[in-house]
């Protein structure tokens, strides 16, 4: 049975897509789920009851005027890539997200990577910029393109992002949810 430690443990141990050198394990993984459900979706895709692939998002800068900003990531396993289940893990975050409040998404990802580039462009996010030779892994220095996408249009915010619970309550809560699915092919769920 895959578990969630399985889809990232080779990603940190045999690429430099994660700065991570060690891997996190289950209990980790558990934790660090249960950290950022306090304010931010993690969504999970399953194909006959394994963990597939997950995405979800995070703080993108601890600042006050940061936090309409929310940093996203979507991993999926080796076995499973290219049958939609990132784009469309990614469809229901970023509805769910924009839901919330959140005005801009941002993603880090180490280059090259063009799996990774062409899924988050795919979903509407525009390069911005790049930090060069800034993670040194498996022997070399890496860069780290950022890409950036708009939630929704940019307005004075009435309050701070509505948090997961209230989301969770919407009406329109099982649509944003189910969103991604029609991207979803091969039998995940």
């Amino acid at each position: 049975m895959l578990a969630r430690s399985d889809i990232y443990r080779p990603i940190v141990l045999s690429t430099p897509i994660s700065f991570e050198v060690e891997p996190p394990d289950e209990q980790e993984v558990a934790r660090r789920i249960e950290q950022k459900l306090l304010a931010f979706p993690w969504l999970v895709c399953e194909s006959e009851g394994q963990i597939v692939g997950y995405a979800y998002g995070g703080t993108h800068r601890p600042r006050a005027a940061y936090q309409w900003s929310v940093e996203t990531s979507v991993y999926v396993h080796s076995g499973f890539r290219r049958r939609g289940i990132g784009k469309g893990l990614y469809v229901s975050l970023l509805r769910i997200l924009a839901a919330q409040g959140y005005f801009t998404a941002f993603a880090g990802i180490t280059l090259p990577n063009p799996g990774s580039v062409k899924l988050h462009e795919s979903v509407g996010f525009k390069p911005i910029g790049s930090f060069c030779d800034i993670g040194y892994k498996l022997g070399r220095w890496h860069d780290v393109g950022w890409w950036q996408l708009a939630l929704r249009p940019h307005v004075d915010p009435s309050g701070p992002a509505v948090t997961l619970d209230d989301c969770c309550r919407l009406p329109e809560w099982n649509q944003m949810l189910a969103a991604g699915l029609e991207y979803i092919g091969d039998g995940a769920e």
